[in-house]
């Protein structure tokens, strides 16, 4: 680790953690997600709420004031009072297709968790590797930056005295001011990730994140594209959201119809003195004749969402088709990259470099030597860095376009 990542590391906590142990945390700890399934215990209740039946009404009428003699509240066995209990019948399905649809609401509501539980945990892997591979690249640039100041001091003293030319400073100089540019940008980025991650596990620690390289090969996998177009279309969570909206619309549409049938309110009532009979007791029905609403327009609108869900689920398809080839296609390239440049770099570099910084030193290599190969040398390490996460980024996005964890 560099020495300005320790004093980081000094000033703020560090959480030092491996790939399942940041899946637990964000799991446990992630507020997007526990909103989500905070929506998803929501909508469970509307279904709970569409199994209610209508309240009875109970309606209560009694005197007030009866000025024929004069009493307030006369309500005793010469008096008046009267009771009216209701309850509405629903006729023609209409709380089945209530119950459906809640159902199928509750069921939108599981698949957008999974769908925010599937983009996040790309950013958290993505992020994860990236920052692994810029503490290790940034270590390494640390060493080679307190290895050019030691040169350059010992240059400066040699330049003074006059013992070798002052361009070879300069030279030097030059490196290390390109290298520490490298650096400053390089950690710009890695607080960039360091913000992304914190902010998904909800902790100000500084991350360290601790990985093996087979953690990174194990994205290589060798799966066809007519695979993982089949396993897409089967678990993509996007894609069966859009699937249960068609469903939806197929529940409206029916609902509506439904709401061509008209419900019944029953009631019954009984009346002291108020009615043609002392002491009358009543029951009725009261029904609407459905002769000019029949609910033509509403019906032909939900005609219409469902055509249009059905419409949107096809253009999702095709999408994911053709999503899919074109980021397989990134994929296998950035994996030929990965295993080509693997192969190349080996210990041999770090061999070579030793061999060139000691034969430097004893000025067995003339300067423009060292610096151009130390310039080399850094644009592999960086190159390698950036197919490594490459690698990891397009396994990763690969599993989120197809909804599911195959790399």
């Amino acid at each position: 680790m560099s020495l300005l990542l320790f004093n980081v590391a000094k000033a703020q906590d560090t959480l030092k953690i491996n790939l399942q142990q940041a899946d637990s945390i964000f799991i446990t700890n992630n507020f997007y997600l526990l909103a989500s399934s905070m929506n998803i215990e929501a909508q469970k209740a509307q279904i709970i709420q569409a199994k209610l039946y209508p309240n009875p009404i109970f309606t209560a009428d009694i005197n007030a004031y009866d000025p024929d003699n004069n009493k307030a509240f006369h309500i005793g066995h010469t008096g008046q009072k009267s009771f009216q209990f209701e309850q509405l019948i629903l006729l023609g399905g209409k709380r089945k297709s209530e119950i459906e649809m809640a159902k199928t609401n509750a069921n939108i509501a599981e698949l957008e968790f999974q769908q925010l539980a599937r983009q996040l945990k790309f950013r958290l892997h993505s992020n994860l590797f990236a920052i692994g591979q810029q503490q290790y690249l940034l270590s390494l640039y640390n060493s080679q930056l307190a290895l050019l100041d030691t040169l350059l001091s010992a240059y400066q003293i040699q330049a003074e005295k006059g013992n070798i030319p002052l361009k070879d400073v300069v030279r030097l100089k030059g490196a290390y001011l390109k290298l520490n540019n490298d650096r400053a940008e390089l950690f710009k980025q890695y607080y960039e990730a360091q913000t992304n991650l914190q902010t998904l596990l909800q902790t100000t620690s500084i991350i360290e994140f601790q990985f093996s390289e087979q953690e990174i090969e194990k994205y290589i996998k060798l799966n066809s594209l007519s695979e993982i177009r089949t396993e897409a279309l089967q678990s993509r969570p996007d894609l069966l959201i859009i699937r249960q909206d068609k469903i939806l619309a197929e529940q409206y549409l029916q609902y509506q119809k439904r709401l061509i049938v008209p419900d019944i309110n029953l009631f019954t009532s009984y009346d002291q003195r108020g009615g043609a009979f002392n002491n009358q007791v009543n029951a009725g029905i009261a029904i609407p004749l459905p002769f000019w609403n029949r609910n033509q327009g509403n019906i032909k609108s939900s005609e219409f969402r469902l055509k249009e869900a059905d419409y949107n689920l096809q253009a999702m398809q095709n999408e994911i088709m053709s999503s899919l080839q074109n980021n397989y296609s990134f994929y296998s390239q950035t994996v030929s990259e990965y295993q080509k440049a693997t192969s190349l770099y080996n210990q041999d570099f770090e061999v070579t470099v030793k061999g060139m910084t000691d034969n430097f030193q004893k000025r067995n290599v003339s300067m423009i030597e060292f610096i151009d190969f130390f310039e080399a040398y850094n644009e592999v390490l960086t190159e390698l860095t950036r197919i490594k996460i490459q690698l990891v980024v397009s396994g990763e996005q690969l599993n989120l376009l197809i909804g599911k964890d195959i790399y």
